[in-house]
């Protein structure tokens, strides 16, 4: 499944979600994001095609 550009760009912000109501809550990749940029120095990046999936990539530093 590839994600369209409009919610690939908010995917990443607290409470945002493409679920129903009462079904999620939006802050699994807005943590996730949070902890890897202000706690480890890292990047999250979110890579998709349509077609072929979606691809996410983490970068630690050394």
């Amino acid at each position: 499944m590839s994600l369209q550009e409009n919610v690939r760009s908010h995917i990443f912000d607290p409470f945002f979600t493409t679920k129903p109501v009462d079904q999620g809550t939006g802050l699994g990749l807005a943590v996730s994001y949070q902890i890897m940029t202000e706690q480890h120095s890292g990047k999250l990046y979110c890579e998709s095609t349509k077609g072929l999936g979606t691809v996410f990539t983490l970068e630690i530093p050394l």
